[in-house]
Parts: structure tokens; C-alpha cells; sequence
């Protein structure tokens, strides 16, 4: 890593829809210079979940920029070097990541799926808005770890207990 250049952090999910976008969100947000935020999946939808926009956008981030995308991408020559991947939902954590440019440490931290919400718009909202609370609370977490400091073994089981926290699926 070079000075002044973040930890990349890749959050993934099968559809990159709706977790992941919104752990991207928060990531880019609260990590403030010090982690750049990443999304992809192993099979994505092709767009974000209008939820998961909706809820960005009342939150004041501007939605323009994301998108469903592979995670192929970031194997690719000429990808972002990831530092860290963190898997939001159970298929992706056990599906066979491509090798990522940077050797990343990876870490699961489960979460319902809100996209399978039924009820309408107000259940969808509600089940994302309780959603990107818990990934706030996580996030949270992992910015409060000296996680440029640690080694590679140490920073996966701190990600990993992070993952544990209230809501794990």
C-alpha cells in the first residue's frame, strides 16, 4: 500500500444487489479516505435493487454510481488491489472466489437477504433499512481495528468475530 492510498475492501454476494451495494455505500462513506470500498458478485442481477437505491438516496448518497457488477472484474488485469474481501451473504461465502489482485484476507458476515422481502415497498424498505443498520454497526467495527497494522491471520479472525455480531445469518 502506498502512502495515502486505503485499504481496499470488496464486499461480495451472489447478486450484488442489495447487501453488498449497501455495504459498499457505508464502507466508501464511513472508512473516509482510510478504505476503498468495493461490490461485486459471483452472479449479478445487473442492477441494484430499487430498495437498496431508495434507501441510499435517503441517506444522502448519490446512487448514480452503483451498479451490479462480477467479480470477475477484479481479478482481471489492471483490477484495484483488494485487501480485504468480506462475503455478506452464505452462497457467496461458499462459492470459489476468483484470486483477486492483492491476495486479500476474507471474511463472512452473514446477513438476511432484504431483496426477499414480501409485503410491498414498506416491508422491503424496513427490511433494508434494518439491513444497512447492521452492516453500519459492523463497519463500525472493523474502522475501530488497527486494521493496517495487523497481520493477515489476526485481521481475518477480528473480520470474522465482526461477522458474528447481532443479526448473523
Amino acid at each position: 500500500m502506498t502512502a495515502g492510498e486505503g485499504l481496499g475492501v470488496l464486499v461480495l454476494c451472489t447478486g450484488n444487489s442489495a447487501r453488498s451495494i449497501l455495504g459498499e455505500a457505508l464502507i466508501a462513506r464511513m472508512g473516509d479516505g482510510r478504505l476503498r470500498a468495493y461490490s461485486a458478485g459471483s452472479k449479478p442481477r445487473g442492477v441494484p435493487h430499487p430498495a437498496a437505491l431508495r434507501l441510499l438516496g435517503a441517506k444522502g448518497f448519490d446512487v448514480s454510481a452503483f451498479r451490479s457488477k462480477s467479480w470477475d472484474a477484479f481479478a482481471a488485469p489492471g483490477a484495484p488491489r483488494i485487501d480485504i474481501a468480506i462475503t455478506v451473504c452464505g452462497n457467496a461465502a461458499g462459492e470459489a472466489c476468483p484470486l483477486f489482485t492483492g491476495a486479500p484476507v476474507r471474511a463472512h458476515w452473514g446477513l438476511a437477504d432484504p431483496a426477499d422481502t414480501t409485503g410491498g415497498a414498506a416491508a422491503e424498505d424496513a427490511a433494508f433499512a434494518e439491513t444497512y443498520r447492521l452492516l453500519e454497526m459492523r463497519v463500525a467495527a472493523m474502522l475501530a481495528l488497527p486494521l493496517e497494522d495487523m497481520a493477515p491471520a489476526e485481521r481475518r479472525a477480528a473480520l470474522n468475530a465482526i461477522g458474528q455480531m447481532e443479526g448473523a445469518a
